[in-house]
């Protein structure tokens, strides 16, 4: 799970610059999944070992802080779309865009984290190991 852990670091961190890039480079905001991307990266590369509790630590970690952005990306999708029906003014589609994107990817990541931990656990348990 830490080399998907990497994969899914490069993919948001590649959709903060873009983000960025896309924003003319004015808009520091959209840099936000880029740290995302940093800090699920640095706890992946520390997960890599082979001390099985290490990597319990910092897998358990990095799903926190996927789901904590997961949440946070929803919360800021719903108040962007509340603030825009009451003001009638609406959002610029390329911030749209990067949050539902940002918000699929943690969500794709959450889910293989659950996944991987269910397996490892009745892995643990079918080994006696609880």
């Amino acid at each position: 799970m830490a080399k998907v852990t990497l994969i899914f670091a490069a993919l948001l961190i590649a959709l903060g610059l873009v983000g960025f890039i896309g924003t003319g480079s004015e808009h520091y905001t959209a840099l936000i999944p880029t740290w995302f991307g940093l800090i699920l990266g640095l706890f992946g590369l520390l997960s890599l070992g082979p001390d099985p509790k290490r990597r319990m630590i910092f897998m358990h970690i990095d799903v926190t802080v996927a789901l904590l952005g997961f949440l946070g990306t929803v919360g800021e999708l719903i108040r962007g779309a509340v603030k825009a029906h009451t003001t009638a003014v609406a959002p610029k589609a390329t911030a749209i865009e990067a949050k539902y994107a940002l918000a699929a990817l943690l969500f794709v990541y959450v889910l293989l984290c659950v996944r991987s931990f269910i397996a490892a656990r009745k892995a643990r348990l079918a080994t006696g190991v609880a």
